[in-house]
């Protein structure tokens, strides 16, 4: 719906009319309504908004709105709220499936730090072979959140270029380095 200038001047002045003459008895009603203070500011917070962006005319009563619309408007509004927040069920979460607990494997854990050096020094030791470029290229997309596409754009460089960069390094990490997360070792 559009709305012409001369309106939306007009909503304005009437939202002002309605703070000056209503506000501390919107507040008070409101109060009523939530039994908390907080609440009660942002109902009416919230109705000065939808009034604000609603601009419609019917609302009009004298030099500001209908104050009996606003007052229904509060009550519904906090209603739906509370209605809506009530529909949420939470369940509480059991954890207990009658298996036996696993100990934490400290073994593995060790394994995945030796592994995460042996990767890092090598992509190091690997910057100053003639595979520098690979090993940059690796390193910037292994250690971002980024994805290939997004590495290729960064860099300026074709996406083809990127992917065999990256798997150039990890297929020399598969033969060089041991994975600690290989099941079958």
């Amino acid at each position: 719906m559009e709305v012409s200038g001369s309106m939306e001047q007009q909503c304005e002045i009437r939202l002002s009319n309605l703070y000056k003459e209503s506000h501390s008895w919107l507040l008070q009603t409101a109060h009523r309504i939530t039994k908390n203070k907080l609440e009660a500011e942002d109902l009416v917070g919230e109705l000065y908004e939808y009034l604000h962006l609603k601009k419609n005319k019917k609302l009009f009563w004298g030099q500001s709105y209908n104050i009996g619309y606003c007052q229904k408007y509060l009550k519904h509004r906090y209603l739906n709220k509370t209605k809506k927040l009530n529909r949420t069920v939470y369940f509480e979460t059991i954890f207990d499936n009658n298996t036996e607990d696993v100990e934490y494997d400290i073994e593995k854990d060790l394994a995945i730090q030796k592994a995460y050096d042996e990767v890092m020094n090598e992509l190091k030791r690997l910057e100053t072979t003639k595979n520098w470029p690979q090993s940059k290229i690796a390193q910037y997309y292994f250690f971002s959140d980024k994805t290939m596409e997004e590495v290729a754009k960064d860099i300026k460089i074709s996406k083809s270029t990127t992917y065999l960069a990256i798997r150039k390094i990890k297929e020399h990490m598969k033969q060089l380095l041991d994975n600690p997360f290989d099941e079958t070792r």
